[in-house]
């Protein structure tokens, strides 16, 4: 959908509004919480150029700082406020219009500054629940980038290797990566 095509005010926002951004890569949204400052602008920008390189399927801004959450059965949806829809702000140049969809399903959460991100986290924290529906989740830490761990999760599976460690692995030596992660 192109920037302008929502503009005759018919965007209709439904559910609850909240300070996030979000995504569309391929058929399913990423949505980008955290707090004021944190990055969210940045990431969903990042996810943008990621998208018009090559390096994750076609990329398109759904909301940028306010975006609103509906249950659709199983599913959450997101879509941008009706008073920012095609906005985002780029650090160093301001506010700028860009194409955006109206509406995506969310299908990853990433949790910005998020004070339970641990190098390698627990099962229960790689899972948000949004208005009763799970929803599998990154949280990543102030001092970390977030592009490359979603970039990782979208473009990977699970090493079978966290479920099973090697001996070496158990030993404590080396990276004990999967050589076929991306296959797995």
């Amino acid at each position: 959908m192109s920037q302008g095509s929502l503009n005759d005010g018919s965007l209709n926002e439904g559910g609850p509004s909240i300070h996030a951004s979000a995504v569309r890569i391929g058929h399913l949204a990423v949505l980008i919480r955290g707090p004021s400052g944190s990055g969210k602008s940045r990431l969903a920008f990042d996810l943008i150029m990621a998208g018009r390189s090559g390096v994750v399927e076609r990329a398109v801004l759904v909301g940028d700082d306010r975006v609103h959450l509906a249950t659709v059965g199983r599913e959450i949806e997101v879509r941008p406020s009706s008073t920012l829809a095609g906005l985002i702000e780029i650090r160093g140049l301001g506010i700028r219009r860009c194409d955006f969809v109206e509406r995506a399903t969310v299908g990853l959460v990433v949790d910005l500054d998020a004070a339970d991100a641990e190098r390698l986290p627990p099962a229960e924290s790689l899972k948000a629940s949004i208005l009763g529906v799970e929803i599998p989740r990154i949280p990543v830490s102030r001092d970390y980038s977030p592009l490359p761990l979603v970039v990782a999760a979208l473009t990977t599976t699970k090493s079978s290797s966290s479920v099973n460690p090697s001996g070496d692995c158990l030993k404590g030596n080396g990276n004990h990566m999967s050589p076929t992660i991306a296959t797995e």
